[in-house]
């Protein structure tokens, strides 16, 4: 017997009868068992997998498919015989087939031995024509067969256009034309499938044709993604226009070729994640690819140990991908519901603190702040009851994001950032103690005390020198231009010209780490806001300052200095309460400025409500990187404006 997934779920006997597999719940436990590759799946996974919302008799449901599979994959066991296909394995239930009577992977061994052997044309060319259709086409709504189909679609185009590859480097390929350009538009963004086009084209005598195609890639590449073309292109390029009659293939390294799992990833995706830059964007999106593959497992200890293994410290309130942040967070729920209270400690206690970090406060709802708050406060109970201080400073890195609830808690996040510190310093944990140096920083930055917060980026300084915290020096950069746009209005201080060049190199400095998008968008603009407003001018109108996520509580004041008092008042009314971040303070300054200005003492009056705890902190210096002023001063217009209304 065999079973097919690559299109809609069947079974086929040796004799190629078809195999009545039931209704669509049967066909989809069988899919979900060929999806984890032989390993066990739980029983609770299974009915999760089956039902958004499980019946009261979900197990019972189950069991009865179970049973129904088994007469339909085994008519001629005798009774009372145990099952030699559909088995029976601790808590959940396994698929035990030869691989190769499962297409799904025939196709996936068949593509690893392309990518080693350049011979295998014909395997390949056998495995691609096993696809009948996007792969579980019948199973529509699941959540796993949707990352199954993902996955194994991703294969099948790297398959297509590998066979094209080999095809090429065997001398042929001119046949290939119409194909490759059918793919190419399909999926403009596969950059291999340009240069594989323009060789084929190349092949055919089409020479023009060829330079055209790889300037169309340039073109789409850059003015679409920002991206130049990789030097396959670019050599491929080059080699036409030299009138090479033969072109070398280029040099792709088929890293799938190399099978790591998911733990191995997602460790190397934490080890590169801490060199920043490139390597950071990288490292997520490789961790996210990490978690996925062990979902599909089935096994939920190792998706619990991959999930919670990525405890890359983490200092910044709003998401630099919050997409991706939603991805793990729902992850790491799932997986905590399936472990249950009963679960290892340490095992809930990284995904509950995953869930905390992860769940960064800009652009959350009330209630997903909650839920994150109860996981942070939970993940520190664990890892205090459990002694284990690397457990214990993540669950805390996850205590101090949760700490945005309201203005005015930078003390209390001194307090965290100051444990964090002790605890990686005793126990040598470089990258926490940058963690903690950082936090601290921006404690003593909210509170206006810039000789303490430059101790401790200087300090942070030289951890960074160790760890090779490539974004720690950058931060710094911006905190030295906050401390130098405060002391610009103080007497005898340097100039606001001085201050806000201080700010341009910062702003240069961190637009070149691509690391942090979270951070960086609309952080100029806004520092420059604070320190006009720091000089009592308006705010600055330039059309090509990019206020990013800031601009609801930045434009009414950007409209009053041009004087449209009407669209600022409109605009005012339009801005949502700040989110509880970094630079919730701020915003709310911002807020009440406006209010007072424009004489709106409702609006006013909710500004000094939110910011009466902050009256000692410094607008923005949560942050560490840039400043308002008091908040004071900004509470006091607020509640003179109010006091009129």
């Amino acid at each position: 017997m065999r079973i097919d997934v690559l299109g809609a779920v069947r079974a086929l006997r040796d004799d190629g009868t078809p195999v009545d597999l039931g209704g669509p719940r049967h066909r989809e436990v069988l899919a979900r068992l060929v999806a984890a590759g032989g390993r066990m799946v739980a029983t609770d996974t299974l009915v999760d997998d089956l039902w958004a919302e499980p019946p009261v008799r979900a197990v019972g449901a189950l069991r009865t498919f179970v049973a129904a599979l088994r007469r339909a994959i085994e008519p001629d066991r005798p009774p009372r015989t145990p099952p030699r296909v559909l088995v029976t394995e601790g808590p959940g239930y396994a698929l035990r087939l030869p691989r190769d009577q499962v297409d799904a992977h025939r196709f996936e061994e068949a593509l690893a031995h392309a990518r080693r052997t350049p011979d295998a044309l014909p395997g390949l060319d056998a495995a691609l024509a096993a696809w009948r259709g996007p792969a579980y086409a019948d199973v529509t709504d699941a959540g796993w067969a949707r990352r199954e189909r993902a996955r194994l679609e991703e294969l099948r185009l790297e398959a297509l256009e590998l066979r094209a590859r080999l095809v090429l480097d065997s001398g042929s390929g001119a046949e290939l034309v119409a194909e490759l350009g059918a793919h190419v538009t399909e999926h403009p963004w596969r950059e291999p499938a340009w240069g594989l086009l323009a060789r084929a084209l190349h092949r055919a005598g089409r020479q023009a044709d060829a330079l055209a195609t790889l300037r169309r890639a340039r073109t789409m590449l850059v003015e679409q993604l920002g991206l130049d073309p990789g030097a396959d292109l670019k050599r491929l390029e080059a080699d036409i226009l030299q009138g090479a009659t033969t072109l070398q293939p280029a040099r792709t390294v088929w890293t799938a070729g190399v099978r790591l799992g998911p733990r191995t990833t997602v460790e190397l995706a934490r080890t590169l994640a801490l060199a920043g830059g490139d390597a950071l964007v990288h490292s997520r999106r490789d961790r996210l690819a990490a978690v996925e593959a062990a979902e599909r497992t089935g096994d939920t200890a190792l998706t619990a140990r991959v999930i919670g293994a990525y405890d890359v410290p983490a200092l910044w309130s709003r998401a630099d991908d919050p997409g991706q942040s939603r991805a793990v967070v729902a992850a790491a729920e799932r997986t905590l519901a399936a472990l249950g209270a009963d679960g290892p400690a340490g095992l809930r206690a990284r995904l509950l603190a995953t869930v905390a970090v992860e769940s960064r406060s800009a652009g959350l709802s009330g209630a997903e702040r909650e839920r994150a708050g109860r996981a942070a406060r939970a993940a520190e109970a664990l890892a205090r009851e459990l002694g284990d201080p690397a457990l214990l400073v993540f669950a805390l890195n996850g205590v101090f994001l949760q700490s945005f609830a309201r203005p005015g808690l930078a003390a209390a996040r001194d307090v965290i950032g100051a444990e964090i510190l002790g605890l990686a310093t005793r126990h040598e944990l470089p990258n926490f103690a940058v963690l903690g140096r950082l936090i601290r920083l921006q404690s003593a930055s909210a509170v206006g005390d810039l000789d303490t917060a430059t101790a401790h980026a200087r300090a942070a300084e030289r951890l960074a020198v160790s760890t090779e915290a490539s974004l720690v020096p950058v931060l710094t950069g911006w905190f030295r231009a906050r401390a130098t746009a405060a002391r610009s209005a103080e007497p005898g201080g340097p100039t606001a010209a001085t201050a806000a060049a201080r700010y341009r190199a910062a702003e240069d400095a961190l637009a070149g780490t691509a690391s942090m998008p979270g951070l960086h968008r609309g952080l100029f603009a806004l520092a420059l806001l604070g320190l006009r407003l720091l000089h009592d001018r308006p705010a600055p109108t330039d059309p090509a300052l990019d206020w990013g996520p800031y601009r609801p509580w930045t434009q009414p004041l950007v409209l009053l200095a041009g004087n449209r008092v009407e669209e600022a008042r409109a605009a005012l009314s339009a801005a949502p309460e700040p989110p509880p971040d970094h630079l919730q303070e701020a915003l709310w300054c911002l807020t009440a400025h406006a209010a007072a200005r424009l004489g709106e003492p409702a609006l006013a009056a909710r500004a000094a409500t939110a910011l009466r705890p902050a009256r000692t902190e410094h607008a923005g210096g949560a942050s560490g990187m840039l400043t308002l002023g008091p908040v004071a001063r900004y509470l006091a217009e607020a509640e003179a404006c109010a006091a009129q209304g």
